[in-house]
């Protein structure tokens, strides 16, 4: 079965962040990943005030024998590494970009994370895609040398991110097929493309070759996985029959109290 992975921005959002960690490994789960090192969520924001913290972070994975899969190295509407969208962010991007890569060197991660970041009014979708294909070429060269893993997410534009310029896949699919570096792949979120374009199993098939991670989430309402219209069972078995090696990583907002939750979702994708 597919490696499973636990989001830790969404779960125990009372504990610090290494709590957290040591909370969702104890229930099972040995791969966590997380949003941004510049905070931490808190159940309702970021709170910047609660960074992320290297050592501490070392130190619980190597105590309950867990690893970090991936996390973002910018925001989705650029508040964080800006919107490689635009041109004149592309400086501070590649600042970020190094950042992220010191930070996930220094907790032993793989993978991260990157956005296209917001579309601009201003411009055409064949300007937005040149400025992120430049942007990008100098994220990937970095990464290849850093020996990290990019992965690229589009986001669903109808209930949770407005004004995302990679709202479906088909860009991101041609940009990572064009690159050809085993460095850049593709984020498959079936929450946020069941919402976009549906089609999940036909789209796995046909894409797993540059597919480096997945997420989920009950489809409606990013909640627990069970009980919705996306047959997750269904889909890690066909990824089981793939030859899938990564993580299929959840990522949803629980309804129920967190531990039952993770307990009960880890069961049903058994």
């Amino acid at each position: 079965m597919a490696r499973i992975s636990v989001c830790a921005e969404c779960f125990f959002t009372d504990l610090p962040f290494e709590d957290r960690v040591a909370r969702i490994a104890d229930i099972g789960y040995r791969y966590i990943e997380f949003w941004h090192p510049e905070g931490t969520f808190n159940g309702k924001e970021i709170d910047f005030s609660q960074p992320k913290n290297a050592a501490k972070m070392t130190q619980v994975a190597a105590e309950k024998k867990i690893a970090y899969n991936d996390f973002a190295f910018g925001a989705w509407d650029g508040s964080i590494g800006g919107n490689v969208t635009r041109q004149a962010d592309h400086e501070g991007y590649v600042r970020q970009i190094q950042k992220m890569l010191d930070f996930a060197k220094s907790i032993h991660c793989s993978k991260g994370i990157i956005l296209s970041g917001l579309a601009q009014d201003n411009l055409t979708d064949q300007q937005m895609n040149q400025h992120i294909r430049a942007a990008f070429a100098q994220a990937v060269q970095m990464a290849e040398k850093a020996g990290v893993t990019l992965l690229i997410e589009p986001l669903n534009t109808l209930v949770d991110h407005p004004g995302y310029f990679f709202n479906k896949t088909d860009e991101a699919v041609r940009l990572i097929r064009e690159f050809k570096s085993p460095h850049l792949k593709l984020l498959y979120d079936i929450y946020h493309m069941q919402i976009m374009q549906g089609n999940i199993l036909a789209f796995i098939d046909k894409n797993i070759d540059i597919i480096g991670h997945f997420h989920s989430a009950g489809v409606p309402g990013r909640a627990e996985l069970f009980e919705t219209e996306v047959n997750y069972p269904r889909i890690i078995r066909a990824l089981d029959e793939l030859g899938y090696q990564g993580c299929f990583g959840l990522e949803y907002f629980p309804r129920l109290d967190h531990q039952k939750s993770l307990t009960r979702t880890l069961d049903y994708l058994s």
